[in-house]
């Protein structure tokens, strides 16, 4: 099964970013112990701080699911969210904070009505509670 994470800005600074709000392991150590854990499932990691280049790779990814932290566009791109209503492919939205519990702008996203499921609060674990859902689904 093939599984793409994709994620949006700044989450290429996990590990060393607002810490006290996003942890200290980085994302490619927690991809990488995601992987241990979950052999059987082919992982497709992108990350990009650019909004078109997220539409891109939403709409050329042939996956089984997609798994989305938008960042900071999901509470602003209206093209992120068209992107994932004209695609078939499922997606859940995942945020590592609890965005309801932020400054008041977080509360909003645009692209989880447009999304199978939300994962919010969790930290790096949301992920793979994300994860369960596809596999619930096989």
């Amino acid at each position: 099964m093939k599984i793409a994470l994709i994620n949006g800005p700044n989450l290429n600074l996990l590990g060393s970013r607002e810490p006290q709000i996003y942890g200290t392991q980085s994302f490619e150590n927690y991809l990488d112990s995601l992987r241990l854990k979950h052999p059987n499932v082919n992982f497709e990691y992108f990350q990009s701080n650019v909004e078109g280049e997220l539409i891109n790779y939403l709409q050329k990814c042939n996956a089984k699911g997609m798994i989305l932290n938008g960042g900071g566009y999901s509470h602003t791109s209206v093209a992120l969210r068209d992107c994932i209503s004209s695609i078939s492919i499922p997606v859940v939205e995942v945020h590592i904070s609890n965005i309801a519990g932020r400054e008041s702008f977080r509360h909003e996203s645009l692209l989880s009505p447009v999304c199978v499921g939300c994962v919010f609060g969790f930290g790096l674990k949301g992920y793979e509670l994300a994860l369960n859902y596809f596999l619930s689904e096989n």
